[in-house]
């Protein structure tokens, strides 16, 4: 039996470990080794062990214990579930014996999840679905699954593009109410019948468009004028048939953009609005904003309008026929030779202006994929850029300058587009990496238009045994959406928009919105910086979609064609890490990873020379080499992966000694 003492020592032992303790709410983060983190609201991680992670699901919000242990670290226990967040998600339909379970495609949740017999709902092992959590873990660490809808399996043609469309919570189809909204709409509006809208029908505006597309954002007619061309750009007005406050709209906001999936799209517009209503089609009358710009010819944009217009194309073009008559290829074409000679005359000046005075993105040999019936790659084949798809490119870029300018005279909040050129936290890169590679650059401004053009086209110039030019992007930063208008270097422009492709893009229609406010008398401050975050985030989830679904297929196509050619493939290196090199594939343009983390050499990276080498073997941005296909990786989903060939990047015997 305890004496008094000892009772009391217990007892203030006890006191003194609970007065340790602390008590909080917290959001858990899981990880792939099973373990997880408990993160306060006040920044502070806390470790979770793996036998109460069973108990919680990643972004779970808990109360948890925070304890000492014993090698004077903290610890937390869980002790109440405070609220779940897991709804719906997508996984793989696995079994283990007689029971069925889900694999969640979530990141943080690396367990299956049992899927009790009445909640199958005609699942299937392999089956791909889409879940919801039938039972929590919190009580007993036994969590339960239940089967929303079966999505396919491997033979459903479209599988990769119907599966991530369903893991990206990306909407196939329209709302009820968008779609009785759009009925009404479609009855009442009549944008062409108001007395501001000018008519411009007179005019021979042609569209230039790939043979297949409908949804036709623009079109074209040109003149000769007094020092030059005047150039009329018509957009398709769909801002026209949407009500602000509509639901309609508030969908349209929600999806963003038109998403091209190779074989599937989920249009941003409805079709009946998209190609039947607002499309610049072939004949009819239809509503247009219209900018109308002076073109000098040195190929300077001048002065510029914007109009509320009714147009109506007198042609649907293809490229592949324009190309083939500004080439003298084609005389089809001929009814429309007036305004098509003038379009190349002002394509030529634009074009030699970009290029002497701004930037203008090399050309990269592209790829066009052929799918099979059942939505398979069936072959790969070359794509070159025609000269009628560089034209119509010229005639936007021409009309983007001008919405840019007509947002900045009308003090409108935007959206521009920014390119702010390096990154900013890579200064100290960029400066050490010209001293070392182009000192003759080291003394421009990085930070101006001028010297940022200058930099880049000094890098492109074929001095260097090393390729500068594409080392260089790894210390570029992307373009984003901003209120203010700034510089886009990647263009060398002051400043810059899109506004030519409202029924694919809701930054081109808030574009629209703006210039029409300030063109009607009314404030152009629409668009503030929250909308445009909250646009950025739903235009880089439907980018993560589309290229999840692109590694998908091409992965399931190069395993296919290694059996093929004895699995060798001939590459160019275009991306090195310290953990290896991307590579892609001459003949289709594929790409994939080279792993040499786990290579018995031991390679040293060197980001000067974007180089890995060896004692033996050197792997190097640009150069050539041959691959053997391995399998699909998981760090990156669908990732294909390949490995050097026993000879590639052998060093030469000067070279190793």
């Amino acid at each position: 039996m305890l004496n008094q003492d000892t009772l009391s020592q217990l007892q203030g032992l006890k006191s003194q470990m609970e007065a340790e303790k602390e008590y909080a709410e917290a959001i858990v983060k899981g990880t792939q080794a099973r373990y997880g983190f408990a993160v306060l609201d006040d920044g502070r991680e806390i470790f979770i062990p793996p036998q109460e992670m069973l108990k919680v699901f990643p972004d779970d919000r808990v109360r948890i214990c925070i304890r000492p242990t014993k090698d004077n670290k903290t610890i937390a226990d869980i002790e109440k579930l405070v609220s779940s967040p897991l709804a719906d998600f997508t996984g793989r339909c696995v079994r283990k014996g007689k029971a069925i379970f889900v694999e969640p495609d979530l990141p943080q949740l690396n367990r299956w999840l049992f899927i009790p017999p009445p909640a199958l709902n005609g699942a299937n092992e392999g089956d791909y679905l889409r879940c919801a959590i039938h039972r929590h873990p919190f009580r007993d660490g036994k969590p339960q699954a239940k089967v929303l809808s079966v999505i396919g399996n491997e033979k459903t043609p479209g599988i990769e593009n119907l599966y991530t469309i369903a893991k990206y919570r990306l909407a196939p189809q329209w709302s009820s109410a968008s779609k009785e909204e759009l009925k009404k709409t479609l009855i009442d509006c009549k944008p062409m019948e108001t007395e501001k809208r000018r008519d411009l029908t007179d005019l021979e505006f042609v569209s230039i468009d790939a043979a297949k597309t409908q949804d036709i954002d623009d079109a074209l007619y040109a003149e000769i004028s007094d020092g030059g061309w005047t150039l009329f750009v018509a957009i398709a007005d769909p801002t026209a048939y949407i009500d602000a406050n509509s639901k309609l709209r508030r969908d349209v906001a929600d999806r963003s953009t038109s998403i091209y999936f190779h074989g599937n799209v989920l249009p941003m517009l409805p079709e009946e609005l998209a190609q039947d209503t607002c499309a610049l089609s072939e004949g009819v009358n239809r509503a247009a904003l219209v900018c109308k710009i002076a073109v000098t010819d040195g190929g300077e944009v001048g002065d510029f309008e914007f109009i509320e217009a009714t147009v109506r194309s007198r042609g649907k073009l293809s490229y592949y026929a324009v190309d083939r008559y500004i080439s003298g290829r084609y005389d089809e074409l001929m009814s429309h030779s007036t305004p098509l000679e003038t379009l190349y005359q002002i394509y030529r000046a634009l074009r030699s202006r970009r290029e002497e005075q701004g930037l203008v993105m090399e050309d990269r040999q592209d790829f066009r994929w052929i799918l099979n019936e059942s939505k398979q790659i069936e072959t790969i084949e070359p794509s070159e850029k025609l000269l009628s798809q560089k034209l119509v490119e010229e005639c936007m870029v021409a009309a983007n300058q001008c919405a840019a300018r007509f947002l900045i005279e009308h003090n409108a909040s935007g959206p521009f587009v920014s390119h702010p050129g390096f990154r900013a936290d890579r200064k100290d890169e960029v400066d050490k990496f010209l001293t070392l590679h182009a000192p003759e650059l080291a003394t421009l401004d990085t930070d101006s238009v001028s010297g940022y053009r200058d930099i880049i086209r000094g890098l492109a110039a074929p001095t260097s045994a090393l390729p500068l030019r594409t080392m260089v992007n790894r210390l570029l930063t992307r373009a984003v959406l901003t209120t203010k208008p700034s510089p886009h270097m990647g263009m060398a422009l002051p400043s810059y928009t899109n506004c030519t492709s409202p029924l694919r893009k809701y930054s081109d229609f808030l574009v629209h919105l703006q210039i029409k406010a300030a063109l009607n008398g009314a404030p152009a401050q629409l668009v503030d910086s929250k909308i445009l975050v909250e646009l950025m985030q739903r235009l880089a989830v439907s980018r993560s979609a589309t290229q999840e679904a692109e590694r998908w297929l091409a992965s399931n196509y190069v395993s296919k064609i290694a059996k093929d050619n004895d699995n060798i493939f001939k590459a160019t290196i275009t991306h090195v890490t310290s953990s290896g090199f991307n590579a892609r594939l001459n003949n289709n343009g594929l790409t994939g990873f080279v792993d040499l983390r786990k290579d018995p050499e031991k390679f040293s990276y060197d980001k000067w020379t974007a180089s890995l080498t060896s004692t033996t073997r050197r792997f190097q941005l640009g150069q050539a080499v041959d691959l053997n296909f391995i399998g699909v990786g998981q760090e990156v989903i669908y990732q294909t992966l390949f490995k050097p060939i026993a000879d590639c990047g052998l060093k030469t015997p000067t070279e190793k000694v």
